[in-house]
């Protein structure tokens, strides 16, 4: 599998998927300036990669994050962190781009703070039996800022929501299947391969029906179902007259897989 690695993020390709290694292991993963400007380029380099179709994010070591590094970040961030040149926003909410593909988290041992906003901001998520998370701000002073105060609760509900953010304690793999945070707890080793097949799966199917099918989810979270309705037939007429739809036809009729190129 080619590999490599650039700072604290580790990229590597698996046919049509990027898999993205969060590499802090020193400091479990720990979100330093350096972390979060890597990662950003990472998922810029997912975006502009025509044959990459999903991103795969986990980490390396026992890991996923230990939440910020507030002694290395705290300064920047009061002053307003802005993306590298290049970067795509992993959070949507710092004001950079957002990547338009398909985003699985798979996740291991401290899921803390922007950890769960990474998770919160992605499409899949799975995780370990051994995963541990909190969106534990509100013991530090500050308020989660990575956008848990906006998602936690469409995902959980309210009140389940409020229950850990304004608590900041943590809470067990299970809880997190509970709450719809994560889709699936894995055992450890089969965490990542169950992410990949999962990946892999995505990566079959026409990538710009996929595309088409995430932009229209997102808009109707961001604009409301009535502003995703008003695309949605002018969306299908375009991906309609596509090759890849006249492939999915003749699939069908063959009944055999589809072969999508993108076009």
């Amino acid at each position: 599998m080619p590999q490599s690695s650039s700072g604290r993020v580790s990229r590597a390709k698996r046919g049509q998927t990027m898999l993205i290694g969060l590499d802090r292991t020193a400091k479990r993963n720990a979100f330093d300036l350096n972390l979060l400007n890597d990662l950003t380029l990472a998922y810029g380099e997912f975006e502009r990669d025509r044959d990459a179709r999903v991103a795969l994010v986990f980490a390396h070591g026992e890991h996923f994050t230990a939440g910020l590094d507030l002694a290395n970040v705290a300064a920047t961030f009061a002053s307003g962190w802005t993306l590298p040149q290049g970067g795509f926003d992993p959070w949507g909410v710092f004001g950079g781009p957002r990547v338009s593909k398909p985003v699985i988290v798979a996740a291991q041992g401290y899921c803390y703070t922007i950890g769960i906003e990474l998770m919160l901001a992605s499409d899949i998520n799975l995780c370990a039996s051994n995963t541990r998370f909190a969106q534990m701000e509100v013991q530090r002073g500050i308020l989660p800022f990575g956008g848990a105060t906006l998602r936690m609760h469409q995902v959980a509900g309210w009140g389940n929501a409020m229950r850990w953010l304004l608590t900041g304690d943590e809470f067990d793999a299970h809880e997190a299947y509970r709450l719809g945070l994560v889709q699936e707890v894995l055992a450890s080793e089969d965490l990542i391969p169950r992410a990949l097949h999962l990946a892999e799966r995505i990566a079959a199917q026409a990538p710009l029906g996929v595309q088409a099918t995430l932009a229209s989810a997102r808009q109707a979270v961001r604009e409301g179902e009535k502003a995703a309705a008003h695309g949605l037939a002018a969306n299908a007429a375009k991906l309609m007259a596509t090759e890849d739809a006249q492939e999915g036809l003749r699939a069908m009729q063959e009944r055999r897989p589809g072969h999508f190129k993108g076009h």
